[in-house]
């Protein structure tokens, strides 16, 4: 289950990646969002030019085991409707004052983050938690702006004293996840999804049997169909200009999580790392 579940950001997030037919379902349902929660499974079907199986196809895509349960997530959902309008995603835009680009990007950045909330799922937090704790290594994957992603990953688990690398070029990922074993941990990192190299990469960790966690947008992709744990975060890049900010804020905040997660088990253990590391580099500062 979504910490903050909200089927209107999951629709959104996931429409481009669905079949033709459910796209149908998706579009017609985020464009006559009132009348949804008085809708019959026939009457949705026959307004989306579709069928009833169709439909129930789309919520148990949407992770809802039927009809009725998809229903009452839309009506819950609609509560938060005005607030959502209020509080859209803004592109940088040519000759904009400082003013408004300190608002407007502080405003997105927050917005990834509730997002995020609404499609990632605690139960696979869970699950990502206990396999890093039960890890003999960490191994980070990322391309571009995911390669920043998970050099942040990388300083933060080493502090705690896990064995852990990034790798941010092709090559170095693909002899990284040559030499993984069973027991370790590939953390992909892609907000599409879909890039090659990274894929190329996990279906190599992969078949050496290491766990494979994804971190990636909540939608259909080849990472998120191949990973054991998939990590969801929501945050459309509104255009080419606005680069990757959102996604990276997003991510960050899931390896912040997942860094809480492992740390706040094991404190008894890790204080001792965590307490060296800040007395040497706090010493640094002093000089």
């Amino acid at each position: 289950m979504s910490i903050n579940d909200n089927i209107l950001i999951k629709i959104r997030d996931m429409k481009h990646s669905l079949t033709p037919v459910e796209k149908l379902v998706a579009e017609y349902v985020l464009e006559n969002l009132e009348e949804i929660p008085h809708l019959s499974i026939k009457n949705l079907a026959q307004q989306a030019k579709t069928s009833d199986a169709s439909v129930l196809r789309f919520c148990k895509t949407m992770g809802y085991t039927g009809y009725r349960s998809f229903i009452v997530s839309i009506s819950a959902s609609l509560g938060s409707m005005e607030e959502e309008t209020r509080d859209q995603y803004t592109d940088i835009q040519p000759g904009d004052e400082l003013p408004v680009i300190i608002s407007n990007i502080s405003r997105n950045n927050i917005k990834s983050i509730e997002d995020t909330l609404s499609v990632i799922n605690k139960n696979e937090i869970a699950r990502a938690v206990k396999m890093l704790r039960q890890s003999n290594r960490i191994a980070f994957f990322g391309i571009g702006a995911s390669g920043l992603v998970g050099i942040d990953a990388e300083q933060k688990f080493s502090r705690i004293n896990k064995m852990c690398h990034t790798y941010t070029d092709g090559h170095s990922q693909l002899t990284a996840a040559t030499l993984l074993e069973k027991g370790d941990v590939a953390i992909f990192i892609s907000n599409s999804g879909n890039t090659i190299e990274i894929l190329d990469a996990l279906d190599i960790a992969k078949k050496n049997g290491a766990c494979i966690i994804a971190i990636t947008k909540y939608n259909k992709s080849g990472l998120a169909d191949r990973a054991n744990i998939v990590l969801s975060i929501s945050t459309p890049e509104v255009t080419i200009r606005s680069g990757a900010m959102g996604s990276r804020i997003a991510m960050l905040t899931v390896i912040d999580i997942l860094f809480a997660g492992v740390a706040s088990a094991e404190y008894k253990s890790v204080k001792k790392y965590l307490t060296k590391t800040h007395n040497i580099i706090a010493s640094k500062q002093r000089k």
